[in-house]
């Protein structure tokens, strides 16, 4: 296939050019030409080229993408691991995934569950052009013909029903997805994009680096989100911003005391939220003070990106958008292989997709891959919508924690989030049901109140509900927390709240 990063080909092809000296990557005060990175990336792709599989651990640094860029080049499968892992889980990734390498920063201190990996440090040339390849590495990085379905990536998942299972995502996936979003975000080499999500996961990873790269643009990593950064960026020349809900709630909540942040924001050309839904409070909260939309998508490990909201189109809040160039998306009946044909913005189904951007299976699984795809190679996003008359896709839980069945309704739970969201009173909300014998679920509402001192009572917060949406809709019991347990990427842990 064509390589995944042609400016960086470019740049290794001549070090002296102008592709060589364009801004690829930016950490904090350390930063890397195209040049500069493929004279870095190419000798440690020839290192790595020989092994089967490597691991990175995956900081949120230079020498993460340097590693993953290296290995991308190699045609080497990488495992990205997450610093904040366990032993035990990173112990269960290295068993099932058995990297022969894990590539880490110099001076990075790795736990006793990677002791059995061979240590290679990543060395990062932030000053020099590109070493010549010639005599090249056998083969030269990124020449040689790799396979669509070549493996480039196993991104394991949350583990929420199990250990977590390393799902292998193909180059063709890695770059479809890109494609299929530099056509909905009209998406340029002349972008620079800021963000400050962790390199373990689809979005940061493969959206936020190897993204701008793709497009021969650049990236601006924080590091560590806050919104001092997101303002210095944005006023120094980034053009997009991409965040989970959680950051995007942070800066709604700053806005009001920050008019800089406020103007440097109204600069960006997109704005865009992933990884789970961003209430449309904090949406409606962003757009009056900074006159930008932010947009949504919808995506997960196994699919990479699936639906957007595109530049061009209607940033509505509350919807993911339309389904991405090349692929196909369907709602189902509770069987799993009837299509819902519906498109009333109320009847809810499950989300299974088809197309180029899906994984090939899961590492040692075939159980398991099997159990994902229906017969005719639909695969089951375990995710529930329903579809505006326009197309556009309304994601309203996950088919497990999310779809709440009560009275003889079908009800999501996100909806109800929302609603519940837009009193006064409520800082964040969550949703979840629990057996009830007269109606088979009851809704449960769990609250961080705005003020803890004087929260909204239950009765109030059913009301506000049932005049927003419907009686059936409103809770029926609400606990208060001082905190919503969320993972890495934001996403509020249910099962956990479940469990309290």
């Amino acid at each position: 296939m064509s390589p995944l990063f042609p400016a960086l080909t470019e740049a290794l092809a001549d070090p002296d050019g102008t592709a060589a000296h364009r801004s690829a990557l930016r950490f904090g005060d350390r930063s890397l030409t195209y040049g500069e990175l493929a004279a870095s990336a190419a000798p440690l792709a020839a290192r790595v080229g020989d092994a089967d599989r490597i691991a990175v651990w995956a900081t949120p640094t230079l020498e993460t993408a340097v590693a993953v860029v290296a290995a991308l080049l190699a045609g080497v499968p990488a495992v990205p691991l997450n610093p904040k892992s366990g032993g035990g889980e990173l112990g269960h990734i290295v068993a099932d995934s058995a990297p022969a390498l894990v590539l880490a920063a110099p001076g990075d201190r790795l736990p006793d569950a990677l002791a059995s990996l061979t240590r290679v440090d990543i060395d990062v040339r932030t000053e020099g052009p590109a070493p010549a390849l010639t005599p090249a590495p056998s083969p030269a990085p990124d020449t040689r013909h790799l396979a669509d379905e070549s493996p480039a990536l196993v991104v394991y998942t949350s583990g929420t029903t199990g250990p977590p299972k390393g799902a292998v995502i193909p180059r063709r996936a890695v770059a479809t997805t890109l494609d299929a979003l530099a056509d909905a975000w009209q998406w340029t080499g002349d972008d620079v994009l800021v963000h400050g999500l962790p390199l373990f996961h689809v979005h940061g990873l493969i959206l936020g680096i190897l993204g701008p790269l793709r497009r021969g643009g650049s990236v601006r990593h924080l590091g560590r989100f806050d919104t001092a950064g997101v303002t210095r960026e944005l006023s120094g020349g980034a053009t997009m911003l991409f965040g989970v809900p959680t950051m995007y709630h942070r800066i709604a909540e700053s806005l009001p005391d920050d008019p800089a942040l406020a103007k440097a924001l109204g600069r960006a050309r997109l704005l865009v939220s992933g990884s789970a839904a961003l209430p449309v409070h904090d949406h409606e909260r962003i757009a009056g003070a900074t006159g930008r939309r932010v947009i949504e998508r919808y995506g997960m490990t196994e699919t990479l990106m699936n639906t957007s909201v595109r530049a061009d189109g209607e940033p509505r809040a509350g919807t993911v958008g339309v389904p991405l160039p090349g692929v196909e998306l369907r709602l189902t009946e509770e069987d799993g292989t009837t299509a819902l044909e519906a498109y009333d913005g109320e009847s809810v189904g499950e989300i299974q997709v088809r197309g180029p951007n899906l994984f090939t299976e899961y590492l040692n699984r075939p159980d398991a891959t099997a159990a994902a795809f229906t017969e005719d190679g639909w695969f089951r996003t375990g995710d529930m919508a329903v579809r505006d008359p326009d197309g556009y896709v309304r994601i309203v839980g996950r088919k497990a924690t999310d779809l709440i069945k009560s009275g003889g309704y079908k009800i999501g739970a996100g909806e109800i989030e929302n609603a519940l969201i837009e009193h006064p009173g409520v800082r964040e909300a969550a949703v979840t049901g629990e057996p009830d014998a007269d109606l088979g679920e009851r809704i449960v509402a769990w609250i961080v109140p705005a003020d803890d001192q004087a929260p909204p009572s239950a009765a109030e917060l059913a009301d506000h509900v049932a005049e927003r949406l419907a009686p059936h809709k409103r809770p029926r019991v609400v606990h208060y927390l001082d905190v919503l347990p969320r993972n890495d990427m934001g996403k509020i842990m249910k099962r956990a709240l479940a469990h309290d």
